[in-house]
């Protein structure tokens, strides 16, 4: 199942793959106070199509890469994420299963600001869906990067992503991964070119406390020498974000907006990362787009993302990373 542009098959001719093996639909309302036993009566609703990859491919698209974004569907939560995904004109390719497409619940305190998310497990994927979806990442590996994001639903491997990871690397394809749990230690195991986990998934990983900027830094430093990732970009949510390279590393205070949410800012981030890297730029402005993208995002409700309009503008005026 295609949607995007008119396809009838896409070729090898993409620069960018994202991967989203548990993509979501993403349902979010609002209220003025949670509370427990009692009812809660919820405002408008908003349903945009989610998980990882997904969101970084709308991002991708609306900055006008040559992305496909490929993720397995199934159900008719499935093919309403299809369908929003058409809306948004989004080159993908959809890879149908057996079970049903989750959803992903959101609900925004307006009294307090705070989001509450409950993410449902997924979909059981039988072991023919991984592995017809492992063949079309090899028959169609992208030019330049392949993004991988978001975590596995139940059925599929521990060591599916470092499977993918190796075969990228025979092929000279960059892959970005943002991940969680085993499969991305399995990964970073293979070696990746770009890690971005947020400040809780560091620690999770090094099992480090990471409570000032020079433990973060070089718990980062320890990946790139143990040559587990080229790049680590750690999310450090209110107080910003560092970049990390084998030579250089920079960190960038949180753009100050006013935040509708947090949802997807995390994604948006990668996208305009990913993007500015793909267009030659060096990693410093990488770093520059990814945080004017993942602030853009947090003015928008639900899992909207950035708007093209509001990353230019907060391109012009945000603080250049240090």
């Amino acid at each position: 199942m295609l949607c995007g542009s008119a396809i009838n098959k896409i070729r090898h001719m993409t620069d960018i793959l994202t991967l989203t093996m548990n993509p979501a639909l993403d349902v979010l309302t609002t209220i003025d106070k949670v509370t427990d036993t009692h009812k809660m009566r919820c405002g408008e609703v908003l349903k945009h199509p989610g998980g990882g990859g997904v969101n970084v491919a709308r991002v991708l698209h609306r900055l006008g890469a040559n992305c496909v974004a490929l993720y397995l569907a199934g159900g008719v939560t499935g093919e309403r994420h299809h369908k929003l995904m058409t809306a948004e004109k989004v080159r993908c390719h959809v890879m149908p299963i057996a079970e049903e497409t989750r959803e992903s619940f959101s609900v925004h305190e307006t009294s307090s600001g705070n989001d509450f998310r409950f993410v449902l497990p997924g979909p059981n994927v039988s072991s023919s869906e991984v592995e017809t979806c492992f063949d079309y990442v090899a028959r169609h590996m992208p030019k330049q990067f392949l993004v991988i994001s978001g975590g596995l639903p139940p059925g599929v491997p521990d060591n599916f992503y470092a499977r993918l990871t190796a075969l990228a690397k025979q092929h000279g394809v960059r892959v970005v991964l943002d991940t969680s749990g085993p499969a991305l230690a399995n990964a970073l195991k293979v070696g990746v070119y770009l890690f971005k986990p947020s400040l809780r998934e560091l620690r999770d990983l090094t099992g480090q406390a990471l409570q000032d900027e020079d433990s973060q830094l070089s718990a980062a430093q320890h990946l790139i020498r143990k040559g587990q990732a080229e790049i680590v970009a750690v999310s450090l949510g209110a107080e910003g974000a560092i970049v990390v390279s084998a030579d250089a590393h920079w960190r960038a205070p949180a753009i100050q907006v006013e935040i509708q949410t947090t949802i997807g800012a995390g994604d948006s981030f990668v996208g305009g990362l990913v993007w500015s890297l793909s267009q030659g730029h060096p990693l410093r402005q990488g770093f520059e787009y990814g945080m004017a993208c993942g602030a853009s995002a947090l003015m928008q409700p639900g899992t909207s993302l950035c708007t093209l309009q509001s990353v230019r503008e907060l391109m012009a005026k945000s603080t250049r990373a240090q």
